[in-house]
C-alpha cells in the first residue's frame, strides 16, 4: 500500500509542473508579442509626427550659421591727389663764409652758431698788426712821391717861365715835363700800392656776404686761419629753409614747380606750408628717385640736416572712397572684404591714398562697383557665406 501511494503522488507531482510551466512561457510570449506591436506602432507614428519639426529645425540651424553683413558700393569720387614723401631738411641756400686774405691769428669771433646778421657785417677777426706797418710804411712812400711831384712841377713850371726869355732851351723844358710825369706817376703807383695793402687789411676780417643765420662756426679765437683752412663759418641766405624730397619717377612727373605742400618736421606739433621751387632734372640709378626741393620758411622747428614729411597736393583724381571702419591691415597688407555674386567673403589687396576726415581714398585694388563690407571685417573669412545688406555711399 506505501509504496502504490507514493508511485500515485510522484505521478501527480509530475503533471502538476508540466501543465503550469506551460501556461507561464504562453504568458510570457503573448506579452513580448505585444511589447513589440506596441513599439513598431509608436515607431511609424513617431516617424511621421516628426519629420516637418525636424526638417523646421535643420531649416533654422541653417539660416543661423550664414551672418548678415552691411556692405556697400563706393563708387568713384574725385579727390585731391596727395603725393606722400620722406627726405633731409637744410638751408635753401647754404654759404660757407671762409678767409679771403693771407690770413692769421684770430683775435675775435663776433657771432655764433643762431645768430642773424646782414650783409656786410664782421664774423670774425685776424691779427693785422703786420700789414698795419706795411701799410703806414705805403703811405708814407705816397707822400714821398706827391713831394717829389710837386717839386718836379715846380721846375717845370720855373723852366716854362725862363724859356720866354730865352734862358732855357726847349730840349731843357721836355726834361722837365718828362720828370714831373714821371714823379706824377710814382705817386699813383705807390697809392695803388697803399690801397692794394689797405683791401688785403680788409680781407682779414671775415665778412658775411648776404644777410641771413649762421647755421655753424667753426674758428675760435687764437687760432690760425689761411684760405686753405675752409669754411669758418655756414650761412643760410635769407634764412630760408627746405625739404628734399625723394620721390619715384611716377610720382615725379605729376609734379611741378609752384605746388604748394606741407612739411612736418620729425618731433614738431606743427605742419609749415611751403612750395616746390625746383624739380630734379635727372633720375638716381642707383635708387630710382629723383629729389623735389620745397621751400619753406625759417621757423625753429626747422632744424637744418633734420628728417622731414611732406604732402605734396599735386591735383586732383577719381577714386573710391571708404570709411576707415571697411580697411583692414595684417603682415600682407591692406585689404578689405567683398560679396561676390554667390554672396560669398572675398580678400581684396589693396593701396591706401589718402587719410582724412572723410575717409580713406583706396588707390588700387578697388574699380568702385565693388559690394565692400562695411564692419565686422575680422570676423569674416575668404569663401564664407553671408547676407548682404546694402547701405547707400557716403
Amino acid at each position: 500500500m506505501m509504496n502504490r501511494e507514493t508511485s500515485i503522488r510522484t505521478s501527480d507531482t509530475l503533471i502538476v509542473t508540466d501543465s503550469a510551466r506551460r501556461r507561464r512561457w504562453i504568458i510570457i510570449g503573448a506579452v513580448a508579442i505585444a511589447m513589440l506591436v506596441i513599439i513598431a506602432a509608436a515607431m511609424l507614428m513617431g516617424k511621421g509626427a516628426t519629420k516637418p519639426d525636424d526638417a523646421a529645425a535643420g531649416d533654422a540651424k541653417g539660416a543661423g550659421q550664414v551672418p548678415s553683413v552691411t556692405v556697400v558700393v563706393p563708387g568713384r569720387s574725385s579727390v585731391a591727389r596727395i603725393i606722400t614723401a620722406s627726405g633731409p631738411l637744410a638751408a635753401k641756400r647754404d654759404q660757407p663764409v671762409g678767409i679771403a686774405g693771407q690770413g692769421g691769428r684770430v683775435v675775435r669771433v663776433l657771432v655764433d652758431a643762431g645768430s642773424w646778421v646782414r650783409a656786410g657785417q664782421t664774423l670774425a677777426v685776424v691779427d693785422r698788426s703786420v700789414q698795419a706797418q706795411q701799410a703806414a710804411q705805403l703811405a708814407a712812400q705816397v707822400d714821398a712821391a706827391r713831394a717829389n711831384a710837386a717839386l718836379a712841377q715846380s721846375n717845370y713850371e720855373r723852366a716854362v717861365a725862363l724859356q720866354g726869355r730865352g734862358f732855357v732851351s726847349k730840349a731843357e723844358i721836355d726834361s722837365k715835363k718828362a720828370t714831373r710825369d714821371a714823379a706824377y706817376a710814382q705817386v699813383r703807383v705807390a697809392q695803388a700800392t697803399l690801397a692794394a695793402t689797405r683791401a688785403q687789411i680788409g680781407q682779414l676780417n671775415v665778412i658775411a656776404p648776404a644777410s641771413g643765420l649762421i647755421l655753424s662756426r667753426a674758428v675760435e679765437v687764437g687760432q690760425i686761419v689761411s684760405p686753405g683752412s675752409g669754411a669758418l663759418f655756414h650761412l643760410a641766405e635769407g634764412g630760408q629753409m627746405e625739404m628734399q624730397a625723394q620721390l619715384s619717377q611716377q610720382d615725379l612727373a605729376l609734379i611741378h614747380t609752384g605746388m604748394a605742400a606741407s612739411v612736418t618736421p620729425v618731433g614738431a606739433p606743427t605742419t609749415i606750408t611751403g612750395s616746390v621751387w625746383q624739380v630734379a632734372p635727372t633720375i638716381d640709378p642707383q635708387s630710382r628717385l629723383g629729389a623735389v626741393r620745397i621751400a619753406i620758411p625759417y621757423t625753429p622747428a626747422v632744424k637744418p640736416g633734420g628728417f622731414a614729411e611732406a604732402r605734396i597736393t599735386a591735383g586732383e583724381t577719381s577714386a573710391p572712397m571708404l570709411p576707415q571702419s571697411a580697411v583692414l591691415s595684417d603682415a600682407n597688407g591692406n585689404y578689405v572684404y567683398i560679396v561676390n555674386g554667390r554672396n560669398e567673403v572675398e580678400r581684396r589687396g589693396i593701396t591706401i591714398g589718402t587719410v582724412n576726415e572723410s575717409g580713406v581714398t583706396i588707390a588700387t585694388g578697388l574699380s568702385g562697383n565693388e559690394p565692400v563690407v562695411l564692419s565686422a571685417g575680422p570676423f569674416l573669412n575668404p569663401g564664407q557665406k553671408v547676407n548682404p545688406h546694402r547701405e547707400a555711399a557716403r
